[in-house]
């Protein structure tokens, strides 16, 4: 995938749960990743990503704060009832938590870690990683305007609107009618990004007709990776880019800053 990314000139933001070591990933990329960072339960595990991503080169770390414990997984409950192998047959010592098994935390102490949400995940949390990220950080799963300008009142140098894939909660908005409030409420102050939904060259458009700056994917690039490994990577890169200058050229829109608002209609149907 950073393969890929390189030869597309694609940014790279990479998981806490990545496979490979941040090292090997960002020299396949050969350009400083984004580090995402999920906040552990324990401070010095947390701080421990924070120096190790920095040490590899990650010029920006972004901040997960949208993911604060259990999900209600029903898909994945009844899948179970019809499965009857037992989860240690393929993760030995419970090893699917990733801080028991990702390369991002070889040697670092894990033992006290039982989960992604720290009791203190609030503003404080915020200003505590602010303090020791010598980079850019980037706040990751703002659905809210309040939360925005909370986000940008303590030190955020960038936003993503996020849902977390729409998995934590289903009856969130859709991140593509949250992003307008979010683009208000930064007045411009910091870039906002968005992910969740992104499938076509249109829904890109749409996002930057919005005011997003850019946009994520999250699971496209894996469909193309699965089968195809990097040129499959690269394949969904460069559908997304010709359906965009497909939809750019039919709108009239000869720049990618002439994107705007205007050329969005909302339905008022239900």
């Amino acid at each position: 995938m950073a393969r890929a990314a390189k030869t597309r000139s694609t940014r790279l933001m990479l998981s806490s749960g990545t496979s490979s070591a941040p090292e090997d990933v960002a020299a396949a990329r050969g350009a400083p990743l984004w580090q995402q960072l999920y906040p552990m339960d324990d401070w010095n595990v947390t701080a421990g990503i924070v120096r190790r991503a920095e040490q590899a080169g990650s010029d920006a770390i972004v901040l997960t704060v949208d993911s604060h414990g259990a999900r209600n997984n029903e898909t994945l409950r009844r899948l179970m009832q019809m499965d009857n192998r037992h989860c240690i047959d393929c993760h030995p010592g419970n090893s699917h938590d990733m801080w028991r098994r990702g390369p991002m935390f070889t040697g670092l102490d894990v033992s006290r870690v039982r989960g992604l949400a720290p009791t203190d995940f609030g503003i404080g949390f915020l200003d505590r990683v602010r303090a020791i990220v010598k980079g850019r950080l980037i706040l990751k799963g703002i659905v809210t305007a309040e939360d925005a300008t909370i986000a940008v009142e303590h030190g955020a140098d960038a936003i993503v609107a996020s849902n977390h894939g729409g998995r934590n909660e289903e009856t969130l908005r859709a991140t593509i009618d949250f992003l307008p409030e979010i683009v208000a409420a930064v007045r411009g102050r910091v870039p906002v990004f968005i992910d969740g939904g992104i499938r076509r060259g249109t829904d890109i458009f749409k996002a930057l007709a919005l005011g997003a700056t850019a946009v994520g994917i999250g699971r496209p690039q894996v469909w193309g990776l699965a089968p195809f490994g990097q040129a499959g990577v690269e394949t969904v890169i460069d559908i997304l880019n010709r359906e965009l200058a497909a939809i750019m050229r039919q709108a009239g829109t000869a720049t990618i800053a002439a994107i705007g608002p205007r050329y969005v209609v909302r339905s008022n149907a239900v």
